[in-house]
């Protein structure tokens, strides 16, 4: 039951002139937020999200303490397709080395020419703690300058950390707004198909899109306030999160509105009915993903916790969007809104005789055999799990074409693969020749050498047979920090942007097992005290953990046989679980509220029954929409992103349609009143009626005494 408070709120929040003030106020708070939120705090620092413990952390500040000592090197690969440089190469390489000294930072080292010269490589040192969109002007210079006076048959790729950095960044030009558009067209085209008219959808369009550019600029503000970063990616995430989680709250609040509609003449106080009624819902539903996300302020990653912070201004928008914003627009619009199809006192509600109805009724008759199907099922598409494999080298992150990847693969030709990137080992300069007599005992060490330093420290270079950020890389790079264990006087420590790497998939994979628990205990709190019950909650959660590795089981089929892509990305599977688990038990809030609504009336079995059947639509629509916003990530270019929208979507379209359509319902008719155990609705036993029982004894037929008087006349 709505409080006092809550409705004096939904009085003033759809009141007939007071809606107008509250939708006043919201564009007043819109506009100030969006005009003054500036931009979010960046930031292009390969160590930047890990924590300061990390070694390729504590590596990188020692070199910033060094002469010369940078972070995000640019390298210039100079080749022939696979012929030999000729001498008119040689001269416009020198002419560029000096070209270059323009914007590096320090000398730009000589050319190293590979042994059998089919490739030449310059080093060309930039800051690392400059802004991502002044390091893609620097790198769009240099490779502009390299390819300028190179003769005929000569190519020039730029790559290395400032290159990759920038073509990252360069991917995402235009992506956000690409995926803004697509978002915005599924969003549009699935409302309308929902509501079938031709300017209802407008109303939550407008109001969830505003909540998205409003939620934008408070993560902007946020972002400076507590040094927050913020990239391209987390935006488009949260640009994902805030239109697919608000529309799903303005769905479930338009179809109770449409069904009060129909019992109530007056809109105005069926609108109040519906909000307070939905209301809760939506705020336990909105509760729960803020909460979830907020745990990722347990992770150690950085880019982890800036989604986490980032994702729950988003979630906290959309719903304060939904709840005030939408029923306020509602609330000064007529019941002309849903033409041609307008809900009227009085008129039948379709949801109880459609096709959610009847799969209810099947559940209600079979529900072990429905409960045996669907366990099945998830056991199954769980199978593709056994061939899962975690981390993405650097080459394979792009699903487009990159010339920093490309230059890679150039200088892996002529070069150890990990010439491109090579290992950095900072040390006490009077242990050099101990530090490189442990590293070359190393298998897959090409070359070590020193590069320069201080007095006290020496940083010595080492080059890897093997592929930058391959397995066997990091393999590699964990020997050798256990060689170096042997030499304790030397204090040795190994970074470079390979072993920052490794350390982020290692923190990923802390981080994957710390915040998925904690995730489990918000939403198992968040469900006892919303159902007050032990049985229910543990049994949704439980549901929900089995539709992800299903989700994630399946999904790794289609990558891994149909895509080719090699392996999920390290911050992949605590993303999708936190999104699927948080976001999919939405859908079991909407349909075990309101069936514990229902079950204090008719008993868990029928109540389960309606609230299937009066849900269905809305929470199926919602399913679909939020599975086709999140596939929509796939319009970005990184594989990330790609995996983390496919694995969500099928795991929300799962959940709505198998899950929350089968799989509870048949759980909670095989348990009965246990399913709300311990609160009183387990005890609640549901008055049956008595039957007529015809009297055995024949009785004696009397003659009418009004021959011709029907007998139910007058009755």
């Amino acid at each position: 039951m709505p409080t006092p408070l809550g409705t004096r709120l939904t009085a003033i929040i759809c009141g007939r002139w007071t809606a107008w003030l509250v939708l006043l106020a919201a564009a007043v708070f819109s506009a100030l937020v969006i005009g003054f939120a500036g931009d979010p705090r960046t930031g292009n620092d390969p160590t930047g999200a890990l924590p300061d413990s990390a070694e390729s952390v504590q590596v990188a500040e020692l070199r910033r303490q060094l002469p010369g000592g940078q972070l995000n090197p640019a390298l210039v690969v100079y080749s022939r397709d696979g012929a030999p440089l000729t001498a008119d190469d040689d001269a416009a390489i020198t002419a560029d080395r000096a070209a270059f000294a323009r914007d590096a930072v320090g000398e730009v080292g000589p050319p190293v020419y590979a042994p059998d010269r089919t490739a030449a490589l310059v080093a060309v040192p930039l800051p690392a703690e400059i802004d991502i969109e002044r390091l893609g002007e620097i790198v769009d210079r240099l490779r502009a300058e390299a390819r300028a006076g190179l003769p005929a048959g000569a190519e020039a790729e730029l790559t290395g950390g400032a290159g990759f950095t920038a073509d990252v960044a360069a991917a995402f030009d235009g992506a956000n707004v690409t995926l803004l558009a697509a978002t915005v067209a599924v969003v549009a085209a699935l409302l309308l198909i929902t509501y079938r008219s031709p300017w209802l959808w407008l109303v939550p369009l407008a109001v969830v899109g505003t909540a998205d550019v409003v939620s934008n600029g408070l993560i902007a503000i946020v972002s400076r306030a507590v040094d927050l970063r913020i990239d391209p990616s987390t935006t488009g995430i949260v640009d994902v999160l805030v239109f697919g989680a608000g529309t799903n709250y303005a769905l479930l609040l338009i179809a109770r509105y449409r069904e009060e509609l129909r019992r109530e003449p007056d809109r105005r106080r069926a609108l109040r009915r519906a909000l307070g009624s939905a209301g809760p819902a939506i705020t336990a539903s909105a509760l729960t993903v803020v909460l979830s996300l907020l745990t990722l302020l347990a992770a150690v990653l950085a880019n982890d916790r800036a989604i986490g912070v980032a994702g729950a201004v988003g979630i906290t928008t959309a719903m304060l969007y939904g709840l005030i914003v939408l029923p306020a627009a509602l609330s000064v619009c007529g019941r002309g809104l849903f033409w041609p199809f307008v809900p009227r006192p009085g008129q039948a509600d379709p949801t109880r005789s459609g096709i959610w109805a009847r799969a209810g009724a099947l559940v209600s008759r079979r529900p072990r055999t429905v409960l045996a199907g669907s366990l099945l099922l998830l056991a199954v598409l769980a199978t593709g799990l056994f061939d899962a494999r975690i981390g993405l080298s650097k080459t394979e992150q792009f699903r487009v074409s990159a010339e920093s990847i490309d230059g890679l693969v150039t200088l892996s030709r002529s070069f150890p693969p990990g010439a491109a990137d090579p290992v950095i080992v900072v040390a006490d300069a009077a242990q050099t020749p101990a530090v490189l007599a442990a590293i070359e005992t190393v298998d897959g060490v090409a070359s070590a050498r020193p590069a320069g330093g201080a007095t006290d420290l020496a940083v010595v270079e080492v080059v890897l047979r093997a592929e930058p950020d391959s397995a066997e890389s990091y393999q590699v790079i964990r020997d050798i920090r256990a060689a170096l264990d042997s030499v304790p006087a030397a204090d040795a420590l190994v970074g470079g942007s390979v072993a920052a790497n490794l350390d982020t998939r290692d923190a990923a994979l802390r981080d994957l097992r710390v915040v998925v628990p904690l995730v489990l205990v918000v939403v198992l709190a968040v469900l006892i005290v919303l159902l007050r019950s032990i049985v229910a909650p543990l049994i949704l959660v439980g549901t929900v953990v089995a539709t992800f590795f299903a989700a994630l089981g399946a999904a790794t089929t289609l990558f891994t046989q149909v895509l080719g892509y090699p392996a999920l990305d390290t911050s992949v599977p605590l993303l999708a679980f936190l999104f699927l688990v948080a976001l999919g038990v939405d859908y079991n809030i909407f349909l075990t509220t309101r069936a514990r609504e229902e079950a204090a009336v008719d008993g868990t079995r029928q109540g389960m029954r309606t609230a299937l059947a009066v849900t269905g639509g809305v929470i199926t629509s919602a399913g679909i929409l939020l599975a086709a916003v999140f596939t929509v990530l796939g319009v970005l270019p990184l594989v990330t992103l790609t995996e983390i929208g496919v694995i969500v979507g099928f795991g929300v379209l799962l959940d709505t349609l198998l899950v929350r359509t089968l799989l509870v319902p048949a759980i909670a008719i095989v348990l009965g009143r246990r399913f709300w155990w311990p609160s009183a609705l387990a005890r609640h036993r549901v008055p049956q009626p008595v039957p007529v029982r015809a009297d055995p004894t024949p009785k004696p037929v009397r003659a009418d005494p009004m021959p011709g008087r029907r007998a139910d006349a007058g009755g």
